[in-house]
């Protein structure tokens, strides 16, 4: 199961929602109120909060962390690291009271999707990273994932993992090709194709289906995008909405298509090679989760010698080996490429760990919904949903 499969439509997390998309002044902080007293010098630890099953641990014990175990014998920083982000609502939902009342959240490092980044970014509750103690960011992180619209210049954010919505497909079942999203709308997929139920994971790829440039994407968009949605649930041409649980349905063979992310679709081949991921011909979202440093983080300082850590090529080799998404250091490509294991030595030739020239082509990081926009696109979607 991965991290990025887990996420959920609002739902629970409705009251962040609401927080973020009323733009509560009391809710925002000053930039010059979000630092704080920096212990990193005399205070050799750090709390880095996480998803499940999103860092590498050695084969015989679980336990340890190669890659985190490494940067504590290096620089004698010793990382608590927690599992405890199973969903981007939820978590915020944790965290929020303490920042919007300005107070330590007891956290140095988080990774959350860039569409709750977002929210972060514009309520002002992350700190600006200082990319000159951040070389190895400075030179590797890959171009087309510097420049979100959300964090101009990736000051507040630096991706831990990227991957790719698309399209996951059985072909020897269904038999014949998928290469355009409208694939997805043939006559012999009526009632088996399934979409992504949370609203920040499937509008983009959706939108592209109608040939819309994400990075500027307009409301007339979302609603023509809807309208076509809800006519092809009317239809029953959509058989559901789906949170992870799209995985069993595609390998018990219940849907043929659906919507997906590249990472599952990895996991997904080991079992069956008949599973092939699709990036459609009128392009797919391109996404990350990032890590972010929260207002009044104990230890800056070394939370950014970390996330500094993780962009050597070789530690991000290490870690791309073991979680499978697409990594965000292009130069871990060559690492791996030498790994004297062929498994490990065939992953730098996998596009959706290291998308080639012609997949880049098609990529794109949708421009995110606004705080104005966010509760009433919700609630449109969400009523098509059935949430």
């Amino acid at each position: 199961m991965s991290r990025r499969s887990l996420l959920r439509a609002l739902g629970a997390g409705a009251a962040g929602a609401t927080l973020a998309g009323c733009g509560v002044p009391a809710a925002f902080v000053e930039p010059g109120d979000r630092a704080g007293h920096d212990s990193s010098a005399t205070d050799h630890t750090l709390h880095f909060a996480n998803w499940p099953l999103y860092i590498d641990t050695d084969d015989e014990d679980e336990s340890k962390r190669p890659t985190l175990d490494a940067f504590s014998k290096r620089t004698g920083i010793s990382v608590t690291y927690t599992e405890e982000i199973n969903d981007n609502d939820e978590f915020f939902g944790k965290i929020s009271p303490a920042l919007m009342n300005h107070q330590q959240t007891g956290r140095d490092l988080i990774v959350i999707s860039d569409w709750m980044a977002a929210r972060f970014v514009r309520l002002g509750w992350v700190q600006e990273m200082d990319r000159a103690k951040q070389p190895n960011v400075a030179k590797y992180l890959d171009p087309q994932l510097r420049t979100p619209a959300f964090d101009e210049g990736r000051r507040h954010s630096v991706p831990w993992q990227s991957g790719i919505t698309g399209i996951a497909y059985n072909r020897k079942k269904l038999g014949r090709e998928i290469r355009s999203t409208g694939d997805l709308w043939a006559d012999d997929l009526r009632g088996r194709v399934t979409l992504l139920s949370g609203l920040d994971e499937s509008f983009a790829l959706l939108m592209q289906g109608n040939g819309v440039d994400i990075t500027r994407w307009t409301a007339d968009d979302f609603h023509t995008m809807c309208e076509q949605v809800e006519k092809r649930v009317r239809s029953k041409h959509i058989r559901r909405f789906t949170g992870n649980d799209y995985i069993k349905d595609l390998a018990t063979g219940d849907v043929l298509a659906c919507q997906a992310y590249s990472g599952d679709v990895i996991q997904l081949q080991a079992d069956n090679p008949d599973i092939e991921f699709v990036v459609p011909e009128e392009g797919a979202e391109l996404w990350a989760e990032s890590l972010m440093i929260p207002n009044l983080a104990r230890h800056k300082r070394n939370a950014e010698k970390l996330v500094d850590h993780y962009y050597e090529p070789e530690v991000a080799a290490e870690l791309a080996a073991w979680v499978n998404y697409v990594c965000p250091v292009p130069a871990a490509r060559d690492v791996l490429a030498s790994a004297k294991d062929e498994e490990t030595a065939a992953l730098a030739e996998d596009p959706l760990i290291f998308p080639d020239d012609a997949m880049r082509e098609r990529l794109a990081i949708a421009r995110d919904i606004t705080s104005e926009e966010r509760m009433g696109f919700a609630k449109k979607w969400n009523g098509i949903v059935g949430l």
